[in-house]
């Protein structure tokens, strides 16, 4: 994911804007959450004169109905108070949903946007638990942190207006010892996010971790190595045990902290109180009603405070996330991140001049080509050369020099899906059947209704080119794929490449080492579904360490040795 400074991390922010950009349900939230709020103050304000004539009206010996009726208005008060709560409970949680499912929808867009290569570069472990349980944990934030906040915002001046007004002295009391619990929130959540920060690292280490240990376990067994790993993750998960109870403690900490402050604060008012009632210079009721007052002031503030510790993990989770949202952003604005041409307006003419891959700090050797549609362009070389360099820069996957064109556009200012029908030397499979995975991306298109052939045709006979078409379409599969043999998965991968040229949505077919698990018979039949398809009009370009790849090659483009000649066509010998 994308770095953040240390400075960035450690800096306390109630509500970062970038929240109210990226995420546009949190705009009438606030707005609701603000007049939920100015509701709440008022309800506040009622309780507290209604609570004290109540009491005083008593002593003063008043008549049973007319007590009756500020009771009865009390517990009008009260109910209104909790429908209140209920009301912010309910927006809340609503809220929280709609953020979190817009904020998964564009980290989803940003990394479509980012493109492969910057993903490839990425802890996409840590980065699917960020949008998983990071984003969960907005929950709290929401419900919590968020209300607690605006309810400072509105009801902490409000009441301090209204205890200054009724007695001037408890109101500067509470104005002179209010800056205390800030003061300490802020010193307090400085060592929070600390720590906070600390646990969220350790908690995508874990995540890594632990994907790399089940992905690589049958490797990991056969070496020996499985109790070894078994060993790591008990170690990055202690570590993460330990943290999560620093947080704890801290939370603990600063909650028995910002509570003996309000505490101590409401003493010193109710104490204020107590000896001017004494000396007669104040009324029981302007007294009782400002002491009802005083913990309602701090209440929101010191709230605040307590619930920042139980946001603070999304809070870290959306900071990654914005991350990659402001990079997306820049991207997005520069001129080669604007698409130029639609999937169906380029034709299967690819060419490729001097194009020099990038890896790190190495370039790799410049490469040029010429594929047109109905040949098949054969890239080989010994290993190492460069060969899936050369797609992983077509399909925007790694950065290069050069130029590389479809029909005289250049291939940055393309989509990869708007030309490109892939398939890598890992399959990329998905949990799902056989036919998702073959079908995935493409959609039912009404206006290929008539005559053309039906989708499930189509799928049919990428399958039987693919060497495919014994295995049934509806065949479940698991995660990666579980459930297919190497070179079953590699035959779908390549269905689903061959799909895709022929449902229209992709005009050059680009094949990494599709038989690297293949038999040779198979092989030879996946050949000839190969040539078909360059027959009958497809631009192939073919990367093959196999020398029978050589017998349908159109040209072949030799990396690291010299460049060969194209193949000799009947055509050409006549």
């Amino acid at each position: 994911m994308a770095t953040v400074t240390e400075q960035q991390r450690t800096r306390v922010r109630p509500v970062d804007p970038r929240l109210i950009r990226y995420a546009s349900a949190s705009r009438a939230f606030f707005v609701a959450i603000a007049v939920i709020g100015a509701a709440q103050t008022a309800v506040i304000v009622a309780f507290a004169w209604l609570l004290t004539h109540a009491v005083t009206r008593a002593i003063e010996g008043m008549p049973w109905a007319e007590l009756i009726a500020i009771l009865t208005a009390l517990a009008g008060v009260i109910a209104l108070r909790a429908v209140l709560l209920w009301a912010r409970e309910v927006l809340s949680a609503r809220a929280a949903a709609r953020v979190q499912a817009q904020l998964r929808a564009q980290l989803v867009d940003a990394v479509g946007i980012l493109g492969p290569g910057w993903l490839a570069r990425r802890n996409t472990a840590q980065l699917a638990v960020t949008a998983g349980r990071g984003l969960e944990a907005l929950d709290a934030y929401f419900a919590r942190y968020l209300p607690q906040l605006v309810l400072t915002v509105i009801t902490t001046p409000v009441l301090l207006a209204v205890m200054w007004w009724q007695d001037w002295i408890s109101g500067l009391t509470v104005l002179l010892t209010l800056p205390l619990i800030p003061l300490f929130m802020v010193l307090i959540g400085l060592a929070t996010r600390t720590v906070q920060q600390k646990q969220w690292q350790t908690l995508g280490r874990l995540a890594a971790r632990f994907a790399d240990t089940v992905q690589g376990l049958s490797t990991l067994k056969v070496f020996g190595r499985q109790h070894r790993a078994v060993r790591s993750i008990e170690k990055v998960t202690d570590t993460y045990r330990g943290e999560t109870m620093r947080v704890l403690r801290v939370s603990f900490l600063s909650g028995f902290a910002l509570e003996l402050l309000a505490s101590i604060s409401v003493a010193i008012v109710a104490v204020s109180i107590g000896f001017r009632l004494l000396d007669g210079s104040l009324t029981l009721v302007v007294g009782l009603f400002v002491l009802l007052l005083a913990p309602e002031a701090y209440l929101p503030l010191r709230q605040v405070g307590v619930q920042f510790h139980a946001a603070a993990e999304g809070v870290a989770a959306t900071e990654d996330i914005f991350a990659v949202l402001d990079e997306a952003r820049a991207t997005s604005t520069t001129p080669s991140a604007e698409p130029t041409a639609s999937p169906r307006a380029v034709g299967g003419l690819l060419d490729v001049r001097d194009l020099r891959v990038r890896r790190g700090e190495l370039t790799l050797p410049a490469v040029s080509f010429t594929a047109a549609p109905g040949t098949v362009t054969l890239i080989e070389g010994p290993s190492g050369a460069g060969k899936s360099s050369v797609l992983a820069a077509l399909r925007d996957a790694a950065p290069f020099a050069g130029e590389a064109e479809i029909d005289g556009v250049p291939v940055t200012t393309l989509s990869p899906a708007a030309w490109l029908a892939w398939a890598g030397q890992n399959p990329g499979l998905i949990a799902g059947t056989i036919a998702d995975n073959v079908a995935l991306g493409d959609e039912d298109d009404p206006a290929d209704a008539g005559g053309s052939p039906s989708r499930a045709e189509l799928m049919a006979h990428a399958l039987r080119i693919a060497q495919a078409d014994e295995l049934d379409p509806a065949l479940e599969l698991g995660v990666q794929g579980a459930g297919l043999s190497g070179g079953q998965a590699q035959r779908v991968a390549v269905a689903r490449a061959v799909f895709r040229h022929l449902r229209g949505r992709a005009p050059v077919i680009a094949l990494d080492e599709p038989s690297s698990a293949l038999d040779a018979e198979t092989e030879a039949a996946l050949w000839g579904g190969v040539r078909d398809l360059a027959d009958a009009g497809a631009t192939v370009v073919l990367i093959s360490h196999r020398r029978s790849a050589r017998t349908i090659a159109d040209q072949i483009v030799a990396l690291g040795a010299a460049p060969a000649a194209p193949r000799a066509t009947p055509e050409a010998i006549a």
